[in-house]
């Protein structure tokens, strides 16, 4: 079973639901319960999900087997660095190779916009997240911002950045683990 990582616009149903969800489960895990579907509403009205789409970013959604499984956007903050944002693996996709795969479509996307450096901030709780983000080349930075839930910062240097490409990478079929 392979993985697809391609640009969608946010408002798409796919990359919708996949919003939802990655919203219910880092706000259900910070609160300690699972997130109302009236939290969930209101934490994604004016999230900044319009940023996701260019000139100011992009979003990219992930499908295994044809199924819509993961999610990550990016915002460009300055000319030469983009934020990432959103990153989510539905849970019954974790540990196939997905996550991996998302940052480096995400991280070719940011190139694509002249970013040359990719940072983020993340909570505490979010222990797999920090995980993967250690593992494909990210560490841990001095803060950057303030947010309410911003409690590690790590970034990326992006080889190859620094130049806008005439046209933006296409979007790749990329084989994922043995299913063994």
């Amino acid at each position: 079973m392979t993985w697809t990582m391609a640009p969608e616009p946010v408002g798409s149903p796919d990359a919708a639901l996949l919003r939802r969800d990655y919203y219910a489960e880092v706000a259900g895990r910070y609160w300690g319960r699972p997130a109302t579907a009236e939290e969930i509403d209101a934490g994604l009205t004016d999230d900044g999900a319009a940023l996701l789409a260019a000139p100011t970013g992009d979003f990219v959604v992930g499908r295994r087997g044809g199924r819509a499984a993961a999610c990550a956007g990016l915002v460009l903050v300055a000319p030469d660095t983009a934020e990432l944002t959103r990153v989510y693996v539905r849970p019954e996709f974790r540990g196939t190779g997905g996550g991996g795969l998302l940052l480096a479509a995400v991280e070719g996307r940011a190139r694509a916009l002249g970013a040359a450096l990719l940072r983020l901030d993340t909570r505490h709780d979010l222990v797999e997240a920090r995980g993967l983000y250690a593992k494909h080349g990210y560490r841990e930075v001095p803060a950057f911002n303030r947010g309410p839930y911003a409690e590690h910062w790590f970034a990326k240097e992006l080889e190859g950045a620094g130049r806008r490409p005439a046209t933006p990478p296409r979007p790749a079929e990329l084989p994922g683990p043995t299913d063994a």
